[in-house]
């Protein structure tokens, strides 16, 4: 346990540890407060997905300048600066809603907002790792910034759902704001210096060299591929069906932000999981056992109980966060860090840009078929999408790095 928790006796990364606890306790409300929160607005499940294509689009548009960004600037800087603007959106979302004035295209122009932010803080997050810890300690302390993540997500989709179907979708998008403007103020404080560069390079040669380290890797883009199948067929099911699945047959939102709780504790079971099991081929044990997402999507489909959805996301937890933390070892073990803010940027790239098509047409698709059929259509590209991963020999067969 104890080398577990040696990545915290670095200054910095205690600071980036202590910034993302407090700004995921406010995140892991949002979707479930941004979901019902459209619906009390009068909104269809189309409606819904709109709003969630709206907020990946920018995404798409912006990861790579970002990506580039943090591979040139002060990494932590820039996570500040996008932290504060995704409190300031969520502000302005709580005031809308508090104050009765909210329209569905005043939540989507939000969720803009606060996607061109993250374009840039996910790319600086990724790649500032390295520069906290020795190599010997990315494993572990990609187990312990998750782990900020999977802990509060287990409260925080409970007490979401719960402050939403008691107070309204308003107050807990307001918490989350201001999670973000205090982990702005925990993020500013960290000493950490540019990455080295060519100072004469420039932006579009430095976007394409992340090209050709990303392209370079067999494995990287085989694994980004299924995921780009994989992510937009469960996130359109999960964020779009879910919460009408659970209004119409579940109970609400309270039930459904106890059924996300349950993905909550398979993160952090698989979090501590992955505090000791360091296999040879790390990346190989990950896509497989990404299989346990499928079951959830199947009894969505079945409009089952939620405790059997919710035991069925904690099985999907475990396997989302062993994938994770072994995907993010494999890419700081194995590209250099003066480029994998870059690689991280076509990585994140890759593995969303189906999910804007995703959410556009899930609601007419379910309109046409009916949400059963289009949830068990959803299960089934998952699953061909892991099956199909593990079928590259450098998915199979990519050691694990040397971390020294």
């Amino acid at each position: 346990m104890r080398s577990a928790l040696a990545p915290l006796a670095h200054r910095d990364f205690r600071l980036l540890f202590l910034g993302r606890a407090v700004s995921f306790a406010g995140s892991a409300m949002a979707p479930v407060a941004l979901a019902f929160a459209v619906l009390e607005l009068g909104g269809s499940a189309t409606d819904l997905g709109i709003v969630l294509t709206v907020a990946i689009l920018p995404q798409l548009l912006f990861l790579l300048i970002g990506g580039v960004v943090a591979d040139r600037l002060p990494r932590h800087l820039i996570m500040v600066s996008s932290n504060a603007l995704s409190g300031l959106a969520q502000g302005a979302a709580a005031v809308l809603l508090l104050t009765g004035r909210a329209e569905i295209w005043h939540l989507a122009v939000i969720a803009v907002v606060r996607a061109v932010a993250s374009s840039f803080f996910f790319p600086a997050q990724q790649g500032i790792v390295p520069q906290l810890v020795p190599r010997a300690m990315l494993q572990p302390a990609n187990v312990l910034l998750r782990l900020t993540l999977n802990v509060t997500t287990i409260g925080g989709a409970a007490l979401g759902g719960i402050v939403v179907a008691a107070a309204g979708p308003g107050w807990a998008i307001g918490f989350d704001a201001l999670t973000y403007l205090a982990a702005a103020a925990i993020l500013l404080p960290m000493r950490v210096a540019a990455p080295a560069r060519d100072a004469a390079t420039s932006f579009v040669m430095e976007l394409r060299d992340g090209w050709d380290e990303f392209r370079a890797r067999t494995w990287l883009w085989v694994v980004v591929i299924g995921f780009a199948f994989s992510n937009g067929a469960s996130s359109a099911a999960t964020q779009v069906l879910g919460p009408i699945v659970a209004k119409e047959a579940l109970g609400g939102a309270s039930v459904w932000g106890l059924a996300l709780a349950g993905q909550g504790v398979g993160l952090v079971l698989g979090g501590l999981l992955a505090l000791r099991y360091r296999p040879s081929r790390p990346l190989r044990s990950g896509v497989a056992v990404m299989l346990l997402v499928v079951p959830p999507l199947a009894l969505l489909a079945l409009e089952a109980p939620w405790p059997a959805l919710a035991a069925s996301m904690v099985g999907g937890g475990i396997a989302i966060e062993l994938f994770s933390v072994f995907w993010d070892t494999s890419l700081q073990g194995h590209v250099p860090n003066a480029v994998l803010s870059r690689v991280y940027a076509w990585d994140a790239l890759g593995s969303l840009v189906l999910m804007p098509a995703a959410f556009a047409v899930v609601g007419p698709v379910s309109a046409a078929i009916g949400i059963t059929a289009t949830l068990w259509a959803c299960a089934a590209i998952v699953a061909v999408a892991i099956t199909a991963q593990l079928a590259s020999g450098s998915v199979r067969q990519l050691p694990r790095p040397d971390l020294g």
